[in-house]
């Protein structure tokens, strides 16, 4: 061992020329050890094809940017054991762990190995073209869409779990999420937020012509199967992390299950995802009645009778129900 450290950083062309804050990065992990590999303009590989990874000896992988540059740095560290670490420069930064402001205190952290491992579940699709003898298998950390290839015409899919057949509509398409992509295109269409340590996927129609297309949520050991049927008005598109994406002739089976293999995400942090949620999402923590109260109303904890404060009947402290 040389004593060699070796980060990476990945960010993209505008911010490198439109500010310091990368150079500033790049010039504080050098001052704490590293020898630096700068990555900012990473074109998105071929559907199933193989992008290229970070070398061996590759200790970290900063990312200085949005949830989207993240989902590019997982490319370079997929089937590796090196953690990402997220510096939100974008907008919301959902997966970033600091903002650019506390840029210098995460490099410290980094340096000094201050920092855990939160390993996040990938999902792993494969893809059977009509008449071919093998899939073509690709992957994601946020989702992966299957869409209509052909705008004003529906793609007529069919839906199976666990080879069992459960609906089959004309929609705008689904999105397949993991847990990690609950909060972003599937949160859109109206999905649930799934917590990051729950081992599951999810399927979200979107704008699906039926009755009964609501989202559903699978266990770890599950598989969805997507078709797009012979007559589907529309051929399909998939995408994966809205990078990796190519056209599904009608005929098409998708398949699409928990991978074996994980990504992690450097935390410096004991934040819980619930306040990220609430940070991030800036959400109304005091709903609407309690600004609707009047300021010297006192807190409504429960109606005060004989001195006690009202309760359903077998509910309350000290209650044997």
């Amino acid at each position: 061992m040389t004593g060699r450290r070796h980060a990476v950083v990945v960010t993209h062309t505008r911010l490198r020329e439109n500010g310091t804050v990368i150079e500033e990065a790049v010039d504080q992990l050098k001052a704490a050890g590293f020898v630096v590999s700068i990555v900012d303009n990473s074109e998105a590989p071929e559907f199933g094809g193989r992008a290229p990874v970070v070398d061996d000896d590759t200790e970290i992988v900063v990312v200085l940017g949005g949830d989207g540059t993240i989902l590019r740095a997982a490319e370079l560290v997929h089937c590796t054991n090196v953690p990402i670490l997220g510096v939100n420069l974008g907008h919301v930064g959902f997966l970033a762990e600091f903002e650019s402001f506390q840029m210098a205190e995460a490099i410290r952290r980094v340096a000094e190995h201050d920092y855990s491992l939160d390993d996040r579940m990938i999902a792993h699709v494969d893809v059977w073209l009509p008449g071919s003898d093998s899939p073509l298998h690709d992957w994601a950390l946020n989702d992966i869409t299957l869409e209509r290839d052909e705008q004003g015409r529906m793609v007529e899919v069919s839906i199976r779990i666990d080879d069992v057949e459960m609906s089959s509509f004309g929609c705008d398409g689904v999105i397949v999420s993991t847990p990690t992509g609950s909060t972003a295109y599937a949160f859109s269409a109206g999905g649930p937020i799934i917590w990051p340590n729950v081992q599951a996927l999810q399927l979200v129609p979107l704008a699906a012509h039926a009755l009964f297309a609501r989202p559903v949520v699978i266990g770890a050991g599950s598989t969805f199967t997507v078709d797009v049927l012979e007559d589907s008005a529309s051929e399909g598109w998939i995408c994966c992390d809205g990078r990796r994406q190519r056209s599904l002739p009608r005929g098409t089976r998708v398949e699409v299950r928990t991978s074996r293999d994980i990504l992690s995400l450097a935390r410096l942090s004991g934040v819980p995802f619930t306040q990220r949620l609430v940070s991030k999402f800036d959400l109304p923590v005091a709903g609407w009645r309690e600004h609707a109260r009047p300021a010297s109303a006192p807190p409504l904890t429960g109606v005060a009778v004989s001195g006690h404060a009202s309760a359903c009947p077998g509910e309350g402290a000290g209650s044997d129900a």
